[in-house]
């Protein structure tokens, strides 16, 4: 039996949905073959009807359906025997992201999520059957993590340090609607819970796994003080996991290439103080919350109440996902061509912004789909035969970047000068 080319797991939550819309939309311009997997046959032929029309009167009723239980390993393995590359959807990963892995491992499928967990554990299993295992491929990280990669790659001389700035908005009249039905949806948030509930297992095993660090290099990169202040907004120690993958990446490049690592800093940025302190209380709360058993159940439970308005079961609005837009700013510094590295300091300065919109479940999906695409279409760009990879790591040298860059998810230089 032909596998099919990708099989969306996860396909009727929120965000399964937004990748099987991105399916449809992909699949009439480029030809792939795809399904759809989930628990209940119910749901995803209701899911395919609805999308159905929602993309204009296409008739998905011969979309493969498979039925798949992160419960059931051998339901698993029929899932993935069935495709060349999994999308999983299947949240929250940390208690679900597992057992999808070790399913693709066995049957030799790749994976792509949107997710760092669990997979660093399984990379040795990976490489030795042939399965690229690609993590982060949302908007946790490949806006910071390919957006470094895509520095490097035309800085003229040699990159020594980034700091990225995050800066979301939207139009005035959309506001109503956020406050109305909020920004996130519940399974985002749940996820997060889990995150920061297990943050200390993810620490530990990426010391179990990095053991010796990284040399220092100089200059070094300084983390700024918590609150700062930055082109006229306040910003913050970005709390997504792109520090993480991008050192990741940034460590096998110099591990597999010799190649000079880049330091990295994420922040995001907010108009207001009063909303910076608002929110740094927040966090400072729920991950405390994230601690106990009876308070998780709280924020479980509550996710309103402990999210100041911003998750819904529902999620949010077409309109607010529609007109939620977002920049990444990173702000490269290093020497210039020729330049004594040794005895001076950084004279070369460029600044590349990568754009999109909807950044939860619109450049979300459009990143992981490609990535998917990327996985499936250009393994002979893709380093060795296998493994557990970052974004910027697996798709370095591939068309990724130009792909999205096509699908309005852009990444420009918008300035390129000397200091």
């Amino acid at each position: 039996m032909s596998r099919l080319d990708i099989v969306i797991f996860g396909a009727t939550g929120f965000t399964g949905r937004k990748a099987v819309e991105e399916a449809v939309r992909i699949s009439k311009k480029t030809p792939i073959s795809w399904g759809v997997a989930g628990r209940s046959q119910q749901k995803l032929e209701q899911l395919l009807a609805e999308v159905g029309a929602k993309t204009g009167g296409d008739d998905l009723s011969k979309v493969k359906m498979i039925i798949a239980d992160v419960k059931d390993e051998q339901s698993l393995k029929d899932m993935t025997s069935q495709a060349k590359v999994i999308a999983n959807c299947c949240g929250p990963y940390r208690l679900y992201g597992e057992p999808v892995i070790k399913a693709c491992i066995a049957t030799k499928t790749h994976h792509v999520d949107v997710s760092e967990s669990q997979q660093l554990a399984h990379g040795a299993a990976a490489a030795a059957a042939g399965v690229y295992v690609v993590s982060a491929c949302g908007f946790d990280s490949i806006p910071n993590d390919m957006g470094v990669v895509f520095l490097q790659q035309n800085f003229p001389g040699t990159l020594n340090s980034v700091e990225s700035y995050l800066w979301t908005h939207m139009p005035d009249q959309y506001y109503k609607e956020m406050m109305s039905g909020g920004c996130i949806h519940y399974g985002t948030w749940e996820s997060l819970v889990y995150s920061l509930a297990h943050s200390g297992e993810l620490s530990a095993l990426r010391k179990q796994l990095f053991p010796t660090k990284l040399p220092a290099f100089k200059p070094r990169l300084e983390a700024r003080s918590r609150v700062h202040k930055h082109d006229s907004k306040w910003c913050l120690p970005f709390p997504g996991a792109d520090n993480s993958i991008v050192y990741r990446t940034q460590r096998y490049f110099y591990e597999t290439k010799q190649q000079r690592p880049v330091q990295f800093k994420a922040y995001i940025s907010m108009n207001s103080l009063a909303t910076t302190i608002l929110l740094i209380l927040n966090a400072v709360f729920v991950s405390a919350m994230t601690s106990w058993g009876w308070s998780r159940k709280l924020l479980l439970n509550y996710p309103r109440l402990f999210s100041m308005g911003m998750v819904t079961h529902d999620g949010p609005t077409e309109g607010v996902m529609d007109n939620t837009f977002f920049t990444f700013t990173l702000r490269g510094e290093g020497w210039s061509e020729g330049a004594d590295m040794e005895n001076t300091k950084p004279d070369k300065h460029m600044v590349v912004q990568v754009k999109g919109v909807n950044p939860g479940y619109g450049a979300t999906v459009t990143a992981l789909m490609y990535s998917a695409l990327t996985v499936l279409k250009e393994q002979d760009k893709m380093p060795g035969t296998g493994g557990v990879l970052t974004t910027g790591a697996a798709f370095k040298d591939t068309s990724l970047i130009k792909h999205l860059n096509e699908n309005n998810l852009t990444f420009e230089i918008v300035c390129d000068s000397k200091k």
